[in-house]
C-alpha cells in the first residue's frame, strides 16, 4: 500500500503509517458532517433521519422554484461578482504599490490592508453599520458590495503580493527599454505572469462574499437577503430540507473553487520556474 525507501527502519515505517492513519482520521472527522448532510438533501421525506425512506430531487426543485430563494441567489451573485471585481482592482493596485521600492512603512501599510482578515467579523459588521447608516447605505446592495469588497481585498493583496515577490523585474525593464509605456508593460508583460495569483485572490474574495452572513445581517433588509441570510432565516423560522439542498450546492461550488485554486497554484509554480530561469 505504501512505498517506503529500503533504508527506512521498522520504527520509521511504523511512524510513517501512524502519521498517515492519523491524518486520514482527522480528515474524516472534519469532512464527515458534510458527507452526512449531502445524502439528506435527496431525502424524499421532510425528515432528518437515516435510513432514507427514498430518494427525490423535490428539495432542489423547491429551491429553484421558490421566489424567495431565487431572489437570495440573485442578490448573492450580484454582490459576489461586483465585490470581487472591486476587491481585485483594489488588491492588485495595493500589491503593486507594496512591491515598489519607493514606498516606506510597508509593514504598517500591509497590516492595515489585511486587518479585515484579523478583526472579528462582528466588530467589522458593527463598525460598517454605523459608518454606512448616515450615508444611507444600509438595507442596500451597494452597501453590502462595498463591505464585502473590503473583506475580500486582503485576500487579493496577500496572493498577488506573494506572486509579485517571485516576479523577475528585468522583464519590466526590458519592456520599458523597448519603448513600451508602464501601463502597456503591466498589461502585456506583468499581468499575464501574475494572473494565477490575481485569479486566486479573486476566487478567495468571491468565496468570502458568497458565504458571508454576519455583515449581511447588519446591512441587508428583506429585499436584499443573500443565500446565507436566507438559510439563517430558514433555520430560525421553518427548518426544511431545502436548506440541505442549498448547503449541498454550496459545498459543490466550494469544491470547484478549491480545485480551481489548486490548478492555478500548479500553474503559478510552473510560471515561477520559467520566470526564474529567465
Amino acid at each position: 500500500m505504501f512505498n517506503f525507501p529500503a533504508y527506512v527502519t521498522v520504527w520509521g515505517r511504523l511512524g510513517r503509517i501512524s502519521y498517515v492513519a492519523l491524518s486520514l482520521a482527522v480528515l474524516v472527522f472534519l469532512v464527515l458532517p458534510i458527507l452526512v448532510v449531502i445524502p439528506l438533501s435527496f431525502n424524499s421525506q421532510p425528515y432528518f433521519t437515516y435510513p432514507l425512506p427514498g430518494l427525490s430531487l423535490r428539495w432542489y426543485q423547491e429551491f429553484f422554484g421558490n421566489s424567495d430563494w431565487m431572489l437570495a441567489l440573485k442578490n448573492t451573485l450580484i454582490t459576489g461578482v461586483a465585490s470581487t471585481v472591486l476587491a481585485t482592482f483594489l488588491g492588485v493596485t495595493a500589491s503593486l504599490g507594496l512591491t515598489s521600492s519607493r514606498i516606506r512603512g510597508k509593514a504598517i501599510i500591509t497590516g492595515i490592508l489585511i486587518s479585515p482578515m484579523i478583526v472579528p467579523l462582528i466588530i467589522t459588521a458593527v463598525g460598517v453599520y454605523f459608518a454606512f447608516s448616515p450615508l444611507g447605505l444600509t438595507s442596500s446592495l451597494l452597501g453590502l458590495i462595498l463591505a464585502h469588497a473590503a473583506l475580500g481585498a486582503p485576500f487579493v493583496v496577500v496572493t498577488v503580493t506573494a506572486t509579485l515577490a517571485g516576479f523577475n523585474e528585468s522583464l519590466t525593464r526590458a519592456g520599458r527599454n523597448l519603448g513600451a509605456s508602464p501601463l502597456r508593460v503591466f498589461f502585456q508583460v506583468k499581468l499575464p505572469l501574475i494572473a494565477p495569483g490575481v485569479v486566486s485572490g479573486a476566487l478567495f474574495a468571491f468565496a468570502t462574499s458568497f458565504d458571508e452572513i454576519v455583515v449581511a445581517l447588519f446591512l441587508t433588509g428583506p429585499d436584499q437577503r443573500t443565500i446565507p441570510r436566507q438559510m439563517w432565516a430558514g433555520i430560525r423560522e421553518q427548518l426544511s430540507p431545502t436548506i440541505l439542498a442549498v448547503a449541498t450546492l454550496l459545498v459543490a461550488i466550494s469544491t470547484l473553487l478549491l480545485i480551481t485554486l489548486e490548478l492555478l497554484r500548479r500553474r503559478s509554480e510552473r510560471l515561477r520556474g520559467i520566470n526564474g530561469a529567465v
